[in-house]
């Protein structure tokens, strides 16, 4: 059996130990540590979380349309601002949608904050489409994909928000009716 080299197991062992540091780099959080910490004092309370993480989706948007509407940026910095914030936004979303699933999971009362969620599918279908419509065939080359998928993701995001709506308030009915 031939042994490795001396001088190829160093650099070896310290491409293994940079290779999580470089993995972790590439999925930076679409929040900023003041959200997450937002986030983590809502976390047992959906009426204020869900709206929160509506907000969060919204200054991603209202910086994407920003960024497009600022003539000091560069192009190269405007599609760049543009696609990081559309990315963020999707995270986030995502995030909301997560969110829903565990509330719903548990049982919770979403009636409430469910208003905010559907309002804010409409602004954000609005916004996205914005974004849409100003872009280039340029910037939809470096940002159009990620713009697809937020669009896509709201459009199946608020079908399936106003249907757990529905649900909530026919399950809310049941209640009242069983107490009757």
């Amino acid at each position: 059996m031939k042994l490795a080299r001396p001088q190829f197991v160093l650099p070896l062992m310290l491409l293994m130990a940079v290779l999580p540091l470089l993995a972790q780099r590439s999925e930076r959080d679409p929040l900023n540590p003041k959200e997450v910490d937002e986030l983590r004092d809502t976390n047992q309370e959906p009426e204020k979380r869900l709206p929160l993480i509506v907000r969060f989706a919204r200054e991603r948007l209202d910086a994407a349309l920003a960024a497009r509407d600022n003539p000091k940026l560069s192009a190269a910095d405007r599609t760049a601002t543009i696609h990081s914030s559309v990315q963020d936004f999707l995270s986030i979303y995502d995030e909301l949608g997560d969110n829903l699933d565990m509330y719903t999971d548990q049982k919770e009362d979403l009636r409430k904050p469910l208003k905010v969620v559907v309002a804010g599918d409409g602004e954000f279908k609005v916004k996205l489409d914005q974004i849409r419509r100003g872009a280039t065939p340029d910037e939809m080359k470096t940002y159009g994909f990620a713009l697809t998928s937020a669009i896509q993701a709201v459009s199946d995001g608020g079908s399936e928000h106003r249907q757990l709506q529905q649900e909530q308030e026919a399950t809310a009915k049941e209640r009242k009716k069983s107490h009757r």
